[in-house]
């Protein structure tokens, strides 16, 4: 399986997040907030994932807009509030 590393981070553009469907799995989250699946996988296990995530089954899905918030990008169309 591939790791993520710093040249995968910083090949991450806004309109990449922008892209991004409703829900995203843990590990894309982790992706875009520079941290790895294992990192990211304790932090939700730990409840202290920065970012709404619902429980699917055996599976976690991170909410997109609330993924934005925290990186502080704002919906496609919308101003940056300062």
């Amino acid at each position: 399986m591939p790791t993520t590393t710093t040249a995968d981070v910083q090949t991450l553009r806004t309109a990449d997040l922008l892209d991004l469907p409703p829900t995203v799995d843990v590990e894309t989250a982790g992706r875009f907030l520079g941290i790895g699946r294992t990192l990211a996988y304790q932090l939700v296990r730990q409840g202290k994932f920065p970012c709404k995530v619902i429980p699917a089954g055996r599976a976690y899905r991170v909410v997109t807009s609330d993924l934005r918030r925290v990186l502080q990008v704002p919906e496609s169309g919308q101003p940056a509030t300062t």
